[in-house]
């Protein structure tokens, strides 16, 4: 048995080194028939030396049974038994599989094992859609012909064709749902994912139960594909095989997904990313990689649907009635039809056509089998002279600009290659990786979401998800101009420089090809061109500051300007990614929005008028409270213009409910006033708001940062304040994984723990190292450290870029705190893996240039830690 072992063990290592230098899909495919050829004889003689003579047989199964064997992929094998044989009532044959699935194992073969009967085996198969495709694929090895034969005919006679293809459908659009519906994650699976190598196999399995053939050749006889397809079946198959070939090759384990820190080798391996110089270029060599696999993922999507298309009307039948729309197409039974497949060589119009059919004909749902393909073959009619035709381009607008199907229209059109061919700088960014952090699709694939996300805006059974979004969409007048700048806003994303300003080149093209009047071209350049700096005042600036609100009225001009930018802004914020969106966002923009439109109204900004308004509002509020009269005055003696600036009425109501009363009685007592931590749930809708009212010192924020830290949360936002009290008035806003079901918990854990870390004032604890991401790991982003003073040099602006991990906050507020430096104002911004963090700060520090040096010097090290 050892020397099986070793003789097995030493052939795989073979195979796997050449399979390792094999450089192209044929030559690593015919490695793996070889490996899964060796599997076969180790495992008959294994099953010999067991001695199996009571009739029963081993039969390959799954993926096995394809004769298609990867790297590291399981053995999955069947020992099939006859009828009225069972291991649990005879030992002998019990012990005598155990000692067959043992010496598998031993012999270094990582099997999936079944023992069944041939009625068990068509029992569990009309119950199981898994267990029914396995066996479909049932490849003997050894033992009875005879019992593997029965077991054939009566699984053929069990299956049901009609019913098989129902279940792996409806099994792989619940998969597809997992993965959002789209090949373009950025850390794909390639066998699973939408377009991997499973979407090909499904084609096979259910042409294999409706007796169509096992092989693309075998379906080309059939009439189900044409040539062309049939060859580029087998050639993005092929692709596919040989990326998850060396992406277990790379892991040295089964790994089907393409994960960050195994891109790079595995292009590597394909020869992709090298330069002119012979060095390699990590960045260049994972983009290309991608860019190979995303393309092949999206032929195989398109190929999937014409062939299942396909192979359901066989087994339905043709007898669907056709209904005319025009002379080009007909409705059949819901799915638009070409008339002919020579409609789009005959008329090239038609080709756009298809997509304004397909949003504006009440009862269509999508596109048959023939148009799928017709379309898939017109490709290379779609040339320069093609997207500079007037009529296309007045059909492109009328697809835009229709009342609704245009999300489902334009993305059939990206599924389809047409949106990529039409719009051509919309060709270059199909599959381009994004390495920022918070992105979690390629650029066209994000460019959708945000078009999707705009067009939800104006959609009245998804304005419970954003109510301002929809209130301020329902008064706009133009939607398709809104839609235009999403699909530009990042076009020009990879060419190198702004992309931003680079979108507003093509958009000036666009709007010259497409006669835009001049309002809406400038608007949509303006959107384009604009479309992050929003996000970024929000975020990283004081919106208590009035020089902030002007600034940015000024550079947006006007109210429509605004409101069309508030509303790109927010939808391509949540279609970077789930976990960018968040509430406190939300607001922050939402305020940003607020405070502009009052300056763009032409009120300018009155700190003192402002205050009065929130003082009011305050007491309103207070009102309802069982407070006694003027109880808030202590409180809001101590307060200067720029508390009230930075807080809202609620939270001055707040502040002031919570601290009035042992304000009055400390003060009553001539007592300092107790350290005091109030929590509760954020209004803002997600996590917790923290209030801590303290005697100011130099290391508070750090000191407060250190619990939250250890404690498990994350900040999103700090207002820092110091009383003329000398005493500090802080509020966060804090998350935690273990918010939604134990929030009266952490509230009381985070005003008994806070509190006690603040009196107690032990040392600071020492930084721990953060744990980061595979995908910080895999795309480091350079840590920056910028400070810059304010017009009088007396205060400063802080401001961070690093990748994000644990306790990384608190790192910088332990550095500050060290040189006694002080926080007025935190902007926490993070976005995705990566923080854009902001503080206004001061100190005696600051005002020395070789202090400052060591600041900088000091927290660029603490954020590379």
């Amino acid at each position: 048995m050892n020397a099986l072992a070793n003789l097995y063990r030493k052939d795989k290592a073979a195979l796997l080194l050449a399979a390792s230098s094999s450089t192209t899909p044929r030559s690593v495919k015919t490695l793996l028939h070889k490996l899964c050829s060796m599997t076969d004889d180790t495992l008959r003689t294994l099953w010999d030396a067991a001695g199996f003579d009571n009739g029963m047989c081993l039969a390959a199964v799954g993926g096995y049974g394809r004769g298609e064997l990867y790297p590291y992929s399981d053995v999955d094998v069947l020992l099939l038994m006859p009828d009225g044989t069972s291991p649990e009532k005879d030992d002998a044959l019990k012990a005598q599989i155990e000692k067959f699935i043992g010496s598998c194992w031993d012999t270094g073969l990582e099997i999936g094992s079944s023992v069944r009967t041939v009625t068990e085996c068509v029992q569990e198969a009309s119950t199981d859609i898994t267990v029914q495709t396995s066996l479909l694929e049932a490849r003997f090895l050894v033992g009875s012909v005879k019992l593997f034969k029965t077991f054939q005919k009566h699984y053929a006679i069990a299956l049901d064709p009609k019913a098989f293809f129902v279940a792996k459908t409806a099994e792989m659009r619940q998969r597809h749902a997992k993965f959002e519906n789209t090949p373009y994650s950025l850390e794909p699976n390639c066998k699973e994912s939408p377009g991997g190598l499973r979407d090909l196999q499904v084609v096979l399995w259910v042409a294999k139960a409706a007796g169509l053939g096992t092989s693309w050749e075998n379906l080309g006889r059939k009439g189900l594909a044409t040539e062309f397809e049939v060859k580029q079946l087998k050639r993005n198959e092929d692709a596919l095989a040989l990326i998850r070939t060396r992406l277990h090759l790379a892991a040295k384990r089964r790994e089907d997904r393409l994960v960050f820190d195994l891109q790079h080798a595995v292009a590597q391996s394909l020869g992709l990313g090298v330069e002119e110089d012979g060095t390699l270029n990590a960045r260049a060599a994972s983009e290309a990689l991608m860019k190979r696999y995303y393309w092949a993922a999206k032929a195989v999507t398109q190929l999937n649907q014409i062939l299942l298309l396909n192979i359901e009307e066989r087994l339905n039948g043709n007898t669907q009635v056709l209904h005319p729309i025009n002379e080009r197409f007909a409705d059949k039974a819901g799915m638009l039809e070409v008339t002919s497949d020579d409609v789009y060589v005959n008329n090239p119009h038609a080709i756009l056509e298809t997509f304004w059919l397909y949003e504006s004909t009440v009862g269509i749902s999508g596109l048959s089998a023939r148009t799928l393909r017709a379309l898939y073959n017109a490709r290379s009619l779609m040339d320069g002279k093609f997207r500079a035709d007037p009529a296309n381009r007045e059909m492109f607008m009328r697809i835009l600009q229709a009342p609704s199907g245009m999300t489902h229209a334009v993305r059939l059109m990206n599924q389809t290659s047409v949106l990529g061919r039409y719009l051509w700088p919309f060709r270059r960014i199909v599959g381009q990786m994004q390495h920022d952090l918070f992105h979690v699709y390629t650029v066209d694939q994000h460019i959708l979401m945000v078009l999707r996300n705009v067009r939800r805006f104006f959609m009245a059974e998804h304005a419970h998800e954003y109510p301002f979004c929809s209130q301020l969409a329902a008064g706009w007048d133009k939607p398709w101009i809104l839609y235009a700048a999403a699909l530009f806003h990042d076009i020009a994303k990879g060419r190198g420089g702004d992309h931003s300003q680079l979108g507003r080149g093509e958009v000036r093209k666009f709007a010259r090809d497409h006669a835009l009047s001049k309002d809406d071209a400038k608007l949509i350049e303006f959107l384009v061109g604009e479309h992050l700096t929003m996000s970024n005042v929000a975020q990283k600036q004081d919106l208590s500051d009035p020089d902030v609100i002007q600034a940015f009225a000024k550079r947006v001009g006007n109210e429509r300007n605004l409101t069309a930018l508030y509303l790109l802004t927010v939808a391509d914020i949540r279609g970077t990614s789930p976990k960018v969106w968040n509430a406190w966002k939300g607001k922050l923009l939402e305020d940003l929005y607020r405070y502009t439109a009052r300056a763009l109204g032409g009120r300018a900004p009155d700190a003192a008028a402002e205050v009065e308004i929130r003082k009011t509002e305050a007491l309103t509020m207070l009102a309802l409270y069982a407070l006694p009269f003027e109880a808030h005055k202590d409180l809001w003696a101590t307060l200067d213009v720029g508390y009230f600036m930075r807080h809202d009425a609620a939270d001055i109501a707040w502040h002031t409910r919570q601290l009035s009363r042992s304000l009055s009685i400390a003060k009553a007592q001539n007592k300092p006033m107790d350290v005091t931590v109030r929590a509760r749930l954020s209004p803002v809708g997600e996590g917790l708001q923290v209030m801590v009212y303290s005697p100011d010192q130099p290391d508070l924020f750090a000191r407060i940062c250190g619990y939250f830290d250890q404690a498990g949360f994350n900040i999103w936002d700090a207002k820092v304040h110091t009383a003329t009290n000398g005493y500090a008035l802080d509020t966060f806003q804090v998350v935690s994984s273990h918010f939604e079901e134990h929030y009266r918990n952490l509230i009381n854990m985070v005003e008994t723990g806070l509190t006690d870390t603040i009196v107690q004032a032990k040392p600071l604890p020492t930084v721990g190292k953060g744990r980061v991401s595979r995908r910080v790991k895999s795309f480091p982003i350079a840590p920056r450290v910028t400070l810059q003073p304010d017009e009088r040099a007396q205060k400063w602006l802080l401001s961070i870029s690093a990748s994000d991990r644990v306790g990384l906050l608190y790192s910088v507020a332990r550095v500050l705190a060290n040189h006694k430096v002080n926080l007025l104002l935190a902007k926490i911004s993070t976005l995705g893996e990566r923080v854009e963090d902001t503080f206004l700060i001061d100190g005696a520090a600051l005002q020395q240039n070789r202090a400052q040096l060591e600041i900088e010097t000091e927290l660029l090290a603490a954020l590379q830690a």
